[in-house]
């Protein structure tokens, strides 16, 4: 049926109206799916869970990726509620106990039910948790499903709980964090997936958490370790020694987030979704000005073959659509490649990866001669504890390094390196001569 033209509407648009009561998806423009909807909170929550979506205010539609798995993933999402879903589009197995009315244009299907840990993944999608902590949940629930031969975590309750966790701690010696993320990862899926309220789990074997003091490098090892870096490794580690900063909140910078004038760093989404202010080294300015020009000409090359995009965060993707290709968005420490973004088929380029600067480093540490098991993170350790040296107070470091409580940055008041706790020992005040075995003055 051809749309008359002058009603002003588009085919599309004309494809987009929304039935009463039921849910619809549509092939729309090319590579996206129309997702139509009458205005329920729930459902709108839901759609939102879909990576790639973007809602067209002006037509009152959602459309969504037409990638693989998506059109079963819209299903699974609205299930228990009438759905049409255009012929077109790839075809959908209905249950064999149920008839399909007729109907020229769309056909009526009965959405499969999510998965377990589809559930969990839209639950922690849901709240805003990083992909991490997403990762990390999903594989202690499939390894304690495992770990109880395939059962329902539905049928099971404390008592497989506990002694899941006990066997971590007795069997597996897995450290008290990595017992401490299991439980929170179970007590996920129990309290907001599932709806249960688990109580206190008895009988745990609980890993000792043990105290443990940070290795630091000396001024003098830090800069023998310089020494032997170079190019970009050589001012990732400058930044993450002279700032203070993690390895992934390094690779992470956008050139946005430099301050030169100001001689600050903005570090955004930190530890804990959090933002802070910490310095730029003035060591740094200047080869950290020359790498920008090098990245500049690089995404102005980029931008003259169509490409020049980076991933941006949250909902400023769907916002601000061309806010990609714009210079401050670009990471500060972009990899030598594009990829293909499996949502959107763009092709992008990522920050560097983090695995770059810990090769570099490992590398440099053993040339340099340094037999302590330094990493990078120990270039923050090194940060804290010398300023601490230099007289700052601690609560201008919890705040450099971004510390919730200064509890966590007290550790590194053992670094004073004066013996002790910075007291000095009554045996240096005795003004006695060191005597060797031989009983001889040295």
């Amino acid at each position: 049926m051809v749309p008359d033209p002058r009603s002003g509407q588009s085919e599309l648009a004309q494809r987009a109206k929304v039935p009463t009561g039921s849910i619809q998806i549509k092939p729309g423009e090319t590579g996206r799916l129309i997702v139509l909807f009458p205005y329920s909170p729930e459902r709108v929550a839901k759609i939102k869970t879909v990576l790639g979506r973007t809602w067209h205010h002006k037509e009152k539609y959602w459309t969504v990726p037409h990638t693989d798995g998506v059109l079963a993933h819209l299903l699974a999402l609205f299930t228990g509620g009438p759905i049409a879903v255009d012929p077109s589009l790839r075809p959908v197995r209905a249950p064999a106990n149920r008839e399909l009315p007729p109907g020229p244009e769309i056909i009526r299907v009965a959405a499969p039910s999510p998965t377990l840990l589809d559930r969990v993944r839209q639950a922690i999608r849901a709240r805003h948790f990083s992909h991490r902590t997403e990762e990390a949940y999903v594989g202690w629930i499939k390894r304690f499903i495992t770990c109880n031969n395939t059962r329902h975590p539905a049928e099971m309750d404390e008592a497989e709980i506990g002694r899941f966790l006990s066997s971590l701690a007795s069997e597996a010696h897995v450290s008290a964090s990595t017992q401490n993320q299991a439980l929170n990862a179970l007590l996920f899926l129990y309290r907001e997936v599932l709806g249960k309220d688990i109580g206190y789990v008895n009988g745990v074997v609980r890993a000792k958490k043990p105290r443990r003091l940070p290795v630091v490098l000396t001024k003098e090892e830090v800069k023998r370790v310089l020494h032997c870096l170079s190019d970009t490794p050589w001012l990732m580690a400058m930044l993450l020694y002279g700032a203070g900063l993690r390895l992934l909140e390094c690779c992470r910078l956008r050139v946005k987030d430099i301050d030169f004038s100001q001689h600050q760093i903005v570090v955004r989404a930190g530890k804990g979704n959090k933002d802070r202010y910490t310095m730029l080294p003035t060591a740094a300015k200047e080869p950290l000005l020359r790498h920008l020009q090098v990245v500049k000409g690089q995404h102005q090359k980029d931008l003259r073959r169509g490409l020049g995009g980076v991933a941006l965060p949250s909902a400023l993707e769907r916002k601000y659509t061309h806010a990609g290709k714009e210079w401050g968005w670009q990471w500060v420490f972009p990899a030598s490649s594009h990829y293909t973004d499996r949502i959107t088929g763009e092709q992008r380029r990522h920050h560097l990866h983090e695995s770059v600067l810990q090769r570099a480093f490992k590398e440099a540490r053993l040339k340099s001669g340094i037999a302590k098991p330094a990493s990078c993170h120990t270039l923050r350790h090194s940060f804290a504890t010398h300023l601490l040296e230099d007289g700052y107070d601690i609560r201008t470091v919890q705040e450099l390094l971004g510390h919730k409580d200064v509890s966590t940055t007290m550790i590194y008041t053992h670094v004073l390196n004066r013996g002790g706790r910075g007291v000095h020992s009554p045996a240096d005040r005795l003004g006695l001569e060191v005597e060797s075995p031989s009983g001889q003055p040295e």
